[in-house]
């Protein structure tokens, strides 16, 4: 009488298992099916507008952007400069 107990209460188990994978499996399918119309559903990204349509650059305008570039340049490492004067 044990043996039958223990075989019943064994395929009880197996059957309680395999709806809980059954279910959480068919759960995390959903959820995947849901991701992929979200992401389906999305509208494509505007594209860019060329860079040829864009007005080419004046030296005068290029000659000034790097003239900047190098006073910031220059701020930067003397400001550095400074705080490490301060540390010593």
């Amino acid at each position: 009488m044990d043996i039958q107990a223990l075989d019943i209460l064994k395929w009880i188990g197996i059957v309680l298992a395999a709806g809980f994978v059954g279910y959480f499996g068919r759960y995390l399918a959903m959820q995947i099916i849901e991701k992929m119309r979200k992401k389906k559903a999305q509208p494509p990204p505007t594209p860019k507008p060329p860079a040829a349509e864009e007005a080419p650059l004046s030296q005068d305008i290029i000659l000034e952007q790097s003239k900047l570039k190098v006073e910031k340049k220059k701020a930067k490492a003397e400001a550095k400069r400074a705080k490490k004067e301060q540390k010593d």
